[in-house]
């Protein structure tokens, strides 16, 4: 999959589809001024992890991480026309919250067949599963409404149990 050029889009049939691990990786957060936000978690006593970038800051919360994003950068991966809103609308991608909750695939085959087992078990489609500059990701909405993206990156390391390890990159 990783051989495909940045923008291919991958589907898996019904057959396919598997169930995601019971865990989230990351907690993502679109922010207005990166930097800032970052200022405003160190503050509180949260240290940064070196292996973010000053466009991707990143928070080691044991096994997971909350990371901050620009929210028009947010917005636009997850194919959003514009970074405002709630986020709470049901309808497919009509509002936009600034929050997604991350699962890291093991693998890219992977991807396209947690979205179809998402959307089996009644989520919408927001983005399909798409060769991306680091991976191939999708995201999928609940239910309610709350954005998930299915992401798989060789970069991220994790421990024997699935447990994201973040102050660590391969």
């Amino acid at each position: 999959m990783l051989n495909k050029p940045v923008g291919h889009v991958f589907t898996a049939e019904p057959h396919e589809a598997c169930a995601p691990s019971q865990r989230l990786h990351l907690i993502l957060l679109g922010v207005e001024n990166v930097a800032r936000s970052c200022q405003f978690y160190q503050a509180l006593g949260w240290q940064k992890s070196p292996t973010g970038n000053d466009g991707f800051v990143k928070f080691n919360l044991g096994g997971y991480a909350l990371c901050l994003i620009a929210r028009d950068a947010l917005a636009l991966d997850a194919g959003f026309t514009a970074p405002a809103g709630t986020g709470f609308a049901k309808q497919t991608g009509a509002d936009f919250s600034g929050i997604a909750l991350i699962y890291l695939a093991r693998r890219a085959e992977e991807v396209p067949q947690i979205l179809a087992k998402a959307v089996e078990a009644g989520g919408t489609l927001i983005k399909p599963a798409t060769r991306t500059h680091w991976g191939v990701a999708g995201y999928f909405k609940d239910p309610d409404g709350h954005l998930f993206e299915v992401d798989y990156e060789d970069a991220w390391v994790f421990d024997a149990g699935h447990h994201l390890v973040v102050d660590q990159v391969n």
